[in-house]
């Protein structure tokens, strides 16, 4: 499967899509010295920002420049995994399951965000964008997921970071993600006017902002959106928080988020 190509739910089993961003020529191998030389450079720095090591504090300059260059050297299974388990990510404790359905091709990022939302993010520029969408075990609920690689260096983001905090720019409704649909699945009709509850996370020891955004995969449009954090307020009434569609964003937001920080531990741990 060329990468201009999304994959999608309910197809032949494809061949796997080795790395964002890579020729699909390349062998194995390649890739493997690829992963490796990256541990090279980040050296220790990118094992301690992965794994929690204290020899060098997350955020360094090293775990940082080499966080920012996941994108192109990590297969998609491993920044998106097939399956993902929220153990405990629904309402009131509740488990969940999903399944990805779709992969976008790796693009910029000029029509991945509503306008106001591509001002906002300017500051960091967008280096590379991946995104994932991913269906519930009850196939009631589709939540996009992306990993948003800026240009930005530690300080920049920890000043978007503090802005986003101080100005609330991850709670308003016209600075929401966008989805990613894909025909044939159940997020074919999972467009603009379906978005119900979303969440966005700036990373400042890494160059990278997680976002998510969920809605209902009967593709109904929603007319009162909510931000997760609020959406799985235990009193919340709205349709997005009764729905559980708060902690369907935030648990497929955070877990993708995990699974970028622990991704390339085994090329850069030490040998004993």
């Amino acid at each position: 499967m060329s990468f201009a190509e999304p994959e999608t739910y309910g197809d032949a089993p494809a061949p796997a899509r080795p790395f964002f961003g890579r020729p699909r020529t390349r062998t194995a191998a390649a890739a493997a010295c690829v992963v490796l030389g990256l541990g090279l450079i980040g050296g220790a720095a990118t094992g301690s920002w992965l794994t929690g090591d204290d020899t060098d504090a997350p955020g360094s300059r090293g775990a940082f420049a080499a966080a920012g260059e996941l994108w192109h050297s990590v297969p998609v299974d491993q920044l998106f995994p097939p399956s993902v388990r929220g153990d405990g990510a629904g309402p009131g404790g509740s488990d969940r399951t999903w399944t990805r359905i779709a992969v976008a091709p790796d693009t910029g990022c000029a029509k991945a965000f509503d306008p106001l939302l591509r001002k906002a993010l300017a500051p960091v520029g967008c280096l590379r964008l991946l995104r994932a969408t991913y269906v519930d075990a009850t196939l009631s609920h589709v939540t996009t997921v992306g990993l948003l690689f800026t240009k930005a260096d530690a300080a920049a983001m920890t000043a978007l970071k503090a802005r986003f905090r101080k100005e609330g720019l991850d709670r308003r409704t016209d600075l929401m993600p966008r989805t990613y649909p894909a025909e044939g699945t159940p997020a074919e009709g999972f467009g603009d006017a379906q978005r119900a509850s979303w969440t966005e996370s700036v990373l400042t020891d890494a160059p990278v902002v997680v976002f998510a955004v969920s809605g209902f995969a009967d593709g109904r449009t929603v007319t009162a959106p909510q931000p997760a954090a609020d959406a799985m307020k235990p009193e919340a009434t709205t349709a997005p928080a009764q729905a559980g569609l708060g902690h369907e964003a935030q648990g497929l937001a955070d877990r993708v988020e995990r699974s970028l920080r622990k991704t390339v531990t085994p090329a850069t741990e030490k040998p004993s």
